[in-house]
């Protein structure tokens, strides 16, 4: 079983859309029970939260359900993690100085390394932009990158 963390600044926009979008593409391909998936945050502003109402409902628009909870990075996610997958450089930078060595610190991955429009590059955080649509967008499509590149079923 595959254990896959996304990891956002507060969890309440791209790492919840994350975790719900991988959730539905990994159920459609019938291969639940191969991961475990989840998502959190760097900071606890939001601890125990719903995702934010604008993603619920944009993800809602595409019969998406973010039904996660927000909740802070704790180095047990590193620890029992196989992905650790952040959505922004910064955020990257603080999970890598979360982690207390080299094997955590390898499992540690930016969600965009597999782009081909924007190897790398961040996630935009739609709560300053409003530009939920695009993060969607984004979001369903690196998963499916990620599932096809780094998720492969193996026979």
């Amino acid at each position: 079983m595959k254990h896959v963390v996304f990891v956002c600044l507060g969890n309440i926009c791209r790492s919840p859309l994350a975790e719900a979008l991988l959730k539905e593409q990994v159920n459609k391909l019938g291969r639940k029970d191969e991961f475990h998936i989840d998502s959190c945050g760097t900071n606890g502003f939001h601890n125990g939260e719903k995702a934010d109402p604008r993603t619920r409902a944009n993800a809602s628009e595409h019969g998406i359900d973010v039904r996660s909870i927000s909740r802070q990075l704790t180095l047990g996610d590193i620890m029992d993690a196989d992905y650790v997958i952040t959505m922004a450089n910064d955020v990257h930078e603080h999970v890598l100085r979360f982690c207390r060595n080299e094997e955590q610190r390898q499992k540690i991955h930016k969600f965009r390394k597999f782009d081909p429009d924007a190897p790398d590059s961040d996630v935009p955080d739609p709560w300053y932009n409003d530009r939920f649509e695009d993060v969607f967008q984004i979001i369903d499509r690196n998963c499916a990158i990620w599932l096809e590149k780094e998720f492969a079923q193996t026979t």
